[in-house]
Order: C-alpha cells, then structure tokens, then sequence
C-alpha cells in the first residue's frame, strides 16, 4: 500500500513540477520576445561597446 501512494506522489511530483517549469520557461521567452522589450535588450546589447 505505501509504496503505491509513494509511487503516485512521486508521479504526481514529477508530473507537476514539469508543467510548472515549463510554464517558467514560455514566461522568460515571452518576456524575452515581446516587442516593447526590444529597445532595453538593444540598449543592453550595446553596453559593453560603448566608449566611456
């Protein structure tokens, strides 16, 4: 019985922490794409090139 529970939370555990990363991820690329970002992330780009 036990090692039926345990087998079922860790189904559960592995199962939820894929959809949960997974959902970090589609985050961080949607952040990363989104068109208004695109002027900081360019102004990030050309950081280490500018002459102080």
């Amino acid at each position: 019985m036990t090692t039926s529970t345990y087998t079922w939370l860790a189904q559960f555990a592995q199962s939820t922490g894929v959809l949960y990363f997974m959902g970090v991820f589609l985050a961080i690329c949607a952040y990363a794409l989104w068109p208004s970002n695109r002027a900081r992330f360019e102004e990030a780009a050309r950081t280490p090139l500018r002459e102080d």
